[in-house]
């Protein structure tokens, strides 16, 4: 069984890859074999997550590179293949929530920007690296959503509306590359990352209470099964899939 979840050989890129969920996905897919591009902002923070991979046995490329800036893909992309010589595995993981004091008061620009990371970007990349995927062997793309998609997502709302339009492009876009190429979700529910430092966790450890069935958040390692799952030959026959990782939030 241990064979199905093995990713020798397999080079994964994952976006926003040096903290929080990304990283811990880069680690965990290190340690089921695989060599990994790391991009995010931060050359530094890249950097840095490319380090901890390399311990681990593995080889690594940290990239820094803008996801909501559509010619910057491109870039990341050609990097990837120029050191590996291949993508099979592409972890749309980057992404951004910024606050905001009250829906008239988003502007046009922090509206562009939610949707530029959290939509434009996923979709530019996939069409690039699915392209390239079927010119090869074949991949799977993973993408992250969030549970703001299908639920009441007060105080984030173009967040949520833009990670609703990643579960459609999940599943259209499974159809489109099919079959040599996979594309599945993951709907993250409340995870305790960098960005859980700014919540009140007092009050949000007691709303847990009654809506999270498992009555926490989750920590970022509670991620990698999944994402070993989707990436590795495991789930073979599951594509167009989105697998809610969220403590069973409601």
């Amino acid at each position: 069984m241990s064979d199905l979840f093995d990713m020798t050989g397999k080079v994964a890129l994952i976006t926003g890859g040096s903290r929080g969920l990304g990283r811990s996905m880069a680690l965990g897919f290190a340690e089921h074999g695989a060599d990994v591009v790391i991009a995010s902002r931060s050359q530094e923070s890249c950097d840095a997550a490319a380090a901890e991979v390399r311990a681990l046995g593995r080889q690594a490329l940290g990239y820094a590179c803008h996801v909501g800036h559509w010619d910057e893909l491109g870039e990341l992309v050609d990097a990837a293949y120029e050191r590996f010589g291949r993508i099979d595995v592409l972890v749309n993981n980057a992404g951004m929530s910024p606050l905001y004091p009250s829906l008239d008061q988003v502007s046009e620009e922090l509206f562009d920007k939610i949707v530029g990371v959290n939509l434009k970007g996923p979709f530019r990349l996939s069409a690039l690296v699915a392209k390239r995927m079927m010119e090869g062997e074949g991949g799977s793309i993973i993408n992250v959503s969030s549970t703001a998609a299908v639920n009441p997502s007060p105080n984030s709302e173009p967040y949520g509306a833009a990670k609703a339009g990643i579960n459609s492009l999940t599943k259209s876009m499974a159809a489109a590359y099919g079959p040599t190429v996979r594309v599945n979700c993951i709907q993250a529910g409340p995870f305790l990352t960098d960005i859980s430092k700014a919540w009140d966790l007092e009050a949000f450890n007691e709303r847990a209470k009654t809506t999270i069935p498992l009555e926490r958040g989750g920590e970022p390692d509670e991620v990698v099964g999944a994402a070993v799952y989707l990436a590795s030959a495991a789930s073979s026959f599951t594509t167009g899939a989105i697998l809610a990782v969220d403590g069973g939030s409601r």
